[in-house]
C-alpha cells in the first residue's frame, strides 16, 4: 500500500498495487501546472487507486482539450488526475506520502523542457512520451 495526500491533508489517496513506470515531464503544461521546471509523475491503473478523503476538495481544470488536471481548492496542492483514456492515474510523485518502489525511468518532453534546465543524469531522454507511455496529446 502507498499513500499519498495534498500539503493540508485534506485529501488523501492510496494505491493498492504495481505502479506503472514513473518520469520526469518538462512539457510546458506540466512545468506552469507546478510552478515547478519539470515534474516527475508514475501511473496506476485506475483499479488500484482510490481517494481515501477529500475527493470534494478537488478541483479540475481543463489544460488542453480532454485533458484535465486536479489540484487540491484549499491548499492548491497538484493531485493524481485520470488520463482521458480513463485506464491510468497519474499521480504527481511529490505528494506521496510513502516510497512508491520505483524510480525516475526517463525524462520525457525535453524537446519542450525550460531552455535554462540542464539534465544531468543518464535516464533515457525523449523529445514527447515513448511509444506506449502515456496519453499522446499532451505538449
Amino acid at each position: 500500500m502507498v499513500r499519498g495526500s495534498c500539503l493540508c491533508g485534506g485529501a488523501a489517496y492510496e494505491i493498492d498495487g504495481e505502479l506503472e513506470p514513473m518520469a520526469h515531464c518538462h512539457c510546458s503544461i506540466c512545468r506552469k501546472h507546478h510552478g515547478a521546471p519539470f515534474v516527475t509523475f508514475v501511473g496506476v491503473n485506475t483499479s488500484q487507486f482510490r481517494w481515501v478523503k477529500g475527493q470534494d476538495l478537488v478541483t479540475e481544470y481543463e489544460s488542453s482539450p480532454g485533458s484535465r488536471r486536479g489540484f487540491c481548492r484549499i491548499c492548491g496542492s497538484s493531485l493524481p488526475r485520470r488520463v482521458p483514456e480513463g485506464a491510468l492515474f497519474f499521480l504527481p510523485a511529490g505528494t506521496l506520502d510513502d516510497d512508491p518502489g520505483t524510480r525516475p525511468q526517463g525524462h520525457v518532453f525535453v524537446g519542450s523542457k525550460a531552455p535554462w534546465v540542464e539534465i544531468h543524469d543518464d535516464l533515457p531522454q525523449f523529445d514527447e512520451f515513448p511509444p506506449g507511455f502515456g496519453p499522446e496529446e499532451e505538449s
